[in-house]
């Protein structure tokens, strides 16, 4: 089942969700190893490139999933979620996917406004333009902040959300997790939907 329905999240936003997760896992681990200054210049510069290959991909599919998230419709809560919950749950996902995108933004900003004027080479296969930034160092210093903030900001807001998801799954027993784990059947089975909306598909802004 490709698409969301009521009941569940489809196949390309379970594809998605967990195709961009683990993305920012391997950027946040690259992104801490190339800092070490001990590293051999030579691998450090590999570090680097592969940092920003795994970015540019992230981007992509973050741009992608926010047109997806805009496009589909939002599956119904699951049955016993407090009103609360679920608007926090809204919002947290909105942050993410707004983040998704202007983390590697923020990152490409860096590169571009390098004094280095060092090229990004995607996987070896094509270099990516840098965007129209001036070169300076005081450029440069702030698109780092920037995107160091934003990047921990996410950490922090990916760990809530997966010890959420934890917490629902094992403690609570509402398979939150389940429906990220498996698409969406054809047979709709939710449960009233919680905070006074109405049992029936939503157009758009899905929040997985």
């Amino acid at each position: 089942m490709l698409r969301n329905r009521e009941n569940g999240f489809g196949t390309v936003t379970i594809v998605l969700h967990w195709t961009i997760a683990l993305l920012i896992l391997g950027l946040m681990f690259v992104g801490f190893a190339m800092r070490r200054i001990e590293l051999d210049p030579a691998l450090q510069f590999s570090l680097y490139q592969w940092h920003k290959s795994l970015g540019f991909t992230a981007l992509g599919l973050a741009l992608l999933r926010a047109l997806w998230w805009l496009a589909e419709r939002t599956p119904q809560p699951v049955p016993g979620l407090h009103p609360f919950e679920y608007a926090a749950a809204r919002q947290t996902h909105r942050i993410l996917i707004l983040l998704g995108v202007i983390v590697p933004l923020a990152g490409w900003a860096v590169a571009s406004a390098s004094t280095l004027n060092m090229p990004s080479f995607y996987f070896n296969i094509i270099v990516i333009p840098h965007l129209p930034l001036p070169h300076s160092e005081s450029a440069e210093a702030f698109w780092a902040r920037t995107h160091a903030l934003l990047a921990y900001v996410m950490l922090v807001l990916v760990a809530i959300h997966a010890v959420a998801a934890l917490y629902h799954q094992f403690v609570r027993g509402d398979d939150v997790l389940i429906r990220m784990l498996r698409s969406a059947s054809s047979r709709s089975d939710a449960g009233p939907v919680q905070g006074g909306e109405t049992n029936r598909p939503l157009a758009g802004r899905n929040d997985p």
